[in-house]
């Protein structure tokens, strides 16, 4: 436990002494950093542009809180103009939440600057990362972000089903003083910080999924292995060249080079092309499969992820080759 805790700080590049992995899936990493930090009343803005920012939206009104929404169009970068304009108009808000790489559109948000505004206003930081640990640049301490969860299954190249968290010495301040009890008993990081937090003096708090954790070990040293900045310039290496060869079948790009997210890749589907067809045939024939479009965008683009271990040259030839196949 101890050592998978200090590999989590490597990949989030963080001091933060509550990080840790949630048994269950992204999702439940999502809800245990609202549950903890969101009361009933409490104003939260959040930056939607894509399917999970929505997610935060139910997450804080579920808890009781009232959620502002900065929206912007799918496929494009949150607007910092527009964040500031709600931290104005609003003074006291509790948090700004967004989604860092956002997994329904392909579009990397500027975590960094983001924060910084937020902090601007004095505002809690909380961060979606679940398809950008270990795929992009993500510095927790740094970029002064308070509560922040991810996912296994995607750039870790992990099985599914934990959901690494970290919580900044802030957080964790503000989660002591709530004056309700967390909605969530499994949830509560006052209880769970005894489990994972307490060195040889742990009290138990549930039974957690032991292979899993194992996986994620191992998932964590070949991340460490590889170093953080070849593994980003990898994933950026294997998108231009999945680029180059997708541009060459005449398929297009749906989000601008300057904010597109390398290991997932959202392209037009051309027109008169089915898009339930291509995809099962490409289940079918040549057991690949790319994601459909989610939301606004289902049934007009395809999403392609090159995660972790499966962002490799041979992948992106065999990804080109088939879809080369099946359109002609």
């Amino acid at each position: 436990m101890d050592e998978v805790k200090q590999l989590l700080q490597y990949a989030f590049q963080t001091n933060n002494a509550l990080t840790m992995p949630i048994s269950a899936p992204g999702s439940a990493g999502m809800e245990s950093v609202f549950v903890n930090l969101v009361e009933p009343g409490d104003k939260v803005i959040v930056c939607q542009n894509g399917v999970f920012g929505g997610r935060m939206q139910q997450n804080v009104q579920r808890c009781g809180g009232q959620a502002i929404m900065v929206q912007d169009e799918w496929g494009k970068p949150i607007d910092l103009n527009k964040l500031r304009e709600a931290l104005q108009a609003n003074s006291d808000v509790k948090a700004v939440a967004f989604v860092h790489a956002e997994t329904s559109t392909g579009v990397l948000n500027d975590a960094k600057a983001l924060c910084q505004l937020a902090k601007e206003f004095d505002c809690l930081t909380i961060v979606d990362a679940v398809t950008s640990l270990g795929g992009s640049e993500l510095k927790v301490d740094d970029w002064q972000i308070d509560a922040i969860y991810s996912g296994t299954q995607k750039c870790l190249s992990c099985v599914p089903g934990l959901s690494p968290v970290s919580f900044s010495e802030l957080a964790i301040a503000v989660i002591k003083q709530r004056k309700h009890p967390v909605q969530s008993w499994f949830l509560d990081m006052d209880l769970v910080m005894g489990y994972w937090g307490k060195g040889a003096k742990r009290a138990y708090h549930h039974t957690a999924p032991v292979n899993s954790i194992y996986a994620l070990h191992e998932s964590l040293l070949i991340l460490q292995q590889e170093e953080l900045q070849p593994t980003h310039a990898r994933h950026l290496k294997n998108h231009l060249s999945l680029k180059a060869g997708l541009e060459k079948l005449g398929l297009e790009f749906v989000v601008d080079q300057d904010y597109r997210l390398p290991q997932l890749n959202m392209v037009r589907i051309p027109e008169g092309v089915d898009d339930a067809d291509v995809r099962n045939r490409l289940l079918g024939e040549f057991n690949l499969e790319i994601g459909a479009g989610l939301g606004a965008l289902a049934g007009k683009v395809w999403r392609i992820g090159l995660m972790g271990c499966g962002s490799s040259q041979k992948n992106v030839d065999y990804c080109v080759a088939s879809l080369n196949t099946v359109l002609n």
